[in-house]
């Protein structure tokens, strides 16, 4: 779906609007894709949904998202064209590439969890340190999550990208609220 979102803050903040209004069952996962057209930039949004669900939850995306929305699933189309072409994109996406708001196991991973709970009981298949990417991982390291996990599909398999933390901990590459760029010398 294209609903207008610019950043991946505002599409994380649709998302989980979304989420509250439909009542999915355990299993969706929610991403976001940056794009670039000739005409803009901005985020779309991909939503998997198991099973039978995603007849009804078509039509309550038909009826929640804003006007100009774009959405696609299959063969079906809502909205205008330029918006319908980036949803096609983003629905097209994983998982080959996008990044992961909603996934099973999510609401797991709040607070300091260990490697071992973050593959055990989530979707995230595969840890990546940076600057050390074949590092062997121990099960009991720690990781700080800071309540926001946000993995990304890589070449099929949803992998969450570390960086070294305080007192020998990890935590997520993605910060819940980086500072802007040049925000110090505007």
């Amino acid at each position: 779906m294209d609903a207008g979102t610019a950043t991946l803050r505002e599409a994380d903040h649709l998302i989980h609007r979304l989420l509250d209004r439909l009542a999915l069952k355990e299993g969706v996962f929610a991403c976001t894709h940056l794009f670039r057209t000739d005409e803009r930039r901005g985020t779309t949004v991909s939503l998997a949904v198991p099973g039978p669900d995603a007849d009804a939850v078509w039509q309550q995306l038909v009826d929640l998202l804003p006007k100009g929305a774009g959405l696609a699933l299959a063969d079906r189309a809502h909205g205008p064209d330029d918006a319908v072409d980036t949803a096609r994109l983003a629905a097209a996406a994983p998982p080959a590439s996008g990044r992961a708001v909603a996934y099973p196991g999510v609401a797991h991973l709040t607070g300091t969890v260990t490697v071992a709970d973050l593959l055990d009981r989530t979707a995230v298949e595969r840890l990546v340190v940076l600057g050390a990417p074949d590092a062997e991982l121990p099960p009991d390291s720690e990781v700080l999550t800071q309540d926001h996990v946000r993995p990304e599909w890589r070449d099929g398999v949803l992998t969450l990208a570390l960086v070294p933390a305080v007192g020998g901990r990890l935590a997520p590459f993605e910060v819940p609220n980086p500072t802007p760029c040049c925000a110090d010398h505007a």
